[in-house]
């Protein structure tokens, strides 16, 4: 059933060991892992993790996957679905940029779920979760499925099959079969992001993760998939990626088997915002405080921005006024304005009465925008954006911000994600439980399972 793809990304998977996993690797998925069950705590009341998770406790099941701050435990696919969701929600979890974007610790909630439920030892979350790091964010650089009007979610899928496979200890035959079953049925349309977003937009990467394992789980048991996904008569380069597969140069250190470093490329997020607007939060903090906090001073906002950023963050008219929190967080010019007006960004900035308020509506109408050519040729290195803000007495502040804080170039201590998780789950835990869960996961790799965590993270 191989094609060329499919067999290497399986036999990659396949072959990783525990021992293979660098020691910096590690620590980073700890990170990942401390820092999405925080992200996730954070968006514990939200409207959409509540209709998710009502819908996973209708398959409440005693030796399931626990549903993350429940002491419920439902089948892996429903756990999967819920924590992912609840995970992706504020647009808060971590970030890789190339010819593709994508937030690659949406697998995590997946190979988690798959590892209480299978009763695996929790080292084995090291392992698959670097081989699917390691998948995914190389696909991000051997094709754009963004350019041909798909979701990045599709690799996400892909990622998560190799780690779910590797996880449940499959051979690369079965391997290849998840990842087509995860794959061919399952590819995810940009429409979940272009116009006025809904709460599918926080949805779509736990579902393509949900995907992932149920296709793992089927093929464990023999179910096979389509034959030659990738370079099939009509398969994934065919449908996707119009005739032209992936750049093999993209691929080289899978090709190679060499040892997963790509999770150390990843970025931790700062703001809980699409993560082509960090630097512009980073911007308007600094100019709120030149200002002295003082928004009255403002004449006129003028915008400067890269290609990609433009066209995911800004081109749509709906971006100018947003009535969703998911468009809210993907529009530039509103989380410019909000940043100003609070000198923050917190997941408060999104609330339906900052939608409707009249500061934000006066900033917003100041607000001008344009595309720099010279900014587009920093991408994606970085993500320089450059904000000029005009004062009524004719003065004139600028500031341009590439490497925002928790970018790869610049990036967070292991101290400031743990103030991250702090603040995230200060509303739904006391501080000595959210210390007693920082604890168990800086030691997750000592644990024999996963139970004293989930105990530990129920509200």
């Amino acid at each position: 059933m191989s094609d060329k793809f499919s067999r290497m990304f399986a036999e990659y998977s396949e072959g990783l060991r525990y021992e293979d996993v660098p020691p910096e690797s590690a620590h980073e998925v700890k990170r990942r892992i401390l820092d999405s069950i925080g992200v996730s705590m954070a968006a514990f009341s939200e409207d959409a993790p509540k209709a998710a998770r009502t819908y996973a406790y209708d398959f409440e099941q005693p030796r399931g996957a626990t549903v993350w701050g429940a002491p419920v435990r439902v089948t892996p696919e429903a756990a999967t679905f819920a924590n992912g969701l609840m995970t992706r929600y504020l647009d808060f979890n971590d970030t890789y940029l190339s010819l593709e974007p994508l937030h690659p610790s949406d697998m995590i909630p997946g190979i988690i779920a798959l590892c209480e439920w299978g009763s695996k030892p929790v080292r084995d979350i090291f392992t698959a979760t670097a081989a699917a790091y390691e998948v995914s964010v190389n696909l991000c650089d051997a094709a754009s499925v963004r350019a041909h009007q798909w979701d990045h979610v599709v690799y996400t899928g892909i990622g998560a099959a190799c780690g779910a496979g590797r996880l449940l200890g499959q051979s690369a035959e079965q391997i290849e079969h998840t990842i087509s079953i995860a794959s061919v049925p399952h590819a995810s349309m940009r429409q979940t992001r272009a116009g006025e977003l809904s709460m599918w937009k926080g949805a779509a990467a736990a579902n393509s993760v949900r995907n992932a394992v149920f296709a793992s789980l089927v093929s464990q048991r023999g179910l096979t998939g389509p034959y030659q996904p990738f370079a099939g008569e009509m398969g994934f380069f065919a449908q996707l990626l119009g005739g032209v597969p992936f750049d093999d140069a993209a691929l080289k250190s899978v090709a190679d088997g060499a040892a997963p470093t790509r999770i150390q490329d990843t970025y931790i997020k700062k703001w809980p915002v699409e993560y082509h607007a960090q630097s512009a939060v980073d911007a308007a903090v600094e100019l709120r405080d030149e200002l002295g906090g003082d928004i009255n001073l403002i004449d006129s906002i003028h915008l400067d921005t890269f290609k990609v950023s433009y066209e995911i963050i800004a081109k749509d008219p709906e971006k100018w006024a947003p009535k969703t929190r998911e468009t809210a967080d993907h529009s530039l010019m509103y989380i410019v304005a909000a940043a100003l007006l609070d000198g923050t960004v917190t997941k408060h900035s999104f609330s339906q009465q900052m939608l409707d308020s009249a500061d934000i509506k006066t900033l917003l109408g100041k607000t001008t925008l344009e595309e720099d050519d010279a900014l587009t040729e920093g991408y994606p290195e970085g993500i320089p954006n450059r904000i000029t803000i005009k004062t009524k007495d004719g003065g004139t502040l600028s500031r341009e911000v590439s490497f925002p804080r928790g970018h790869a170039m610049n990036k967070m201590s292991d101290v400031e994600v743990e103030q991250k998780f702090l603040l995230n789950v200060e509303d739904v835990w006391t501080e000595e439980q959210a210390r007693r869960v920082i604890d168990l996961i800086w030691h997750i790799d000592e644990q024999p399972g996963l139970s004293e965590l989930m105990e530990a993270m129920r509200i």
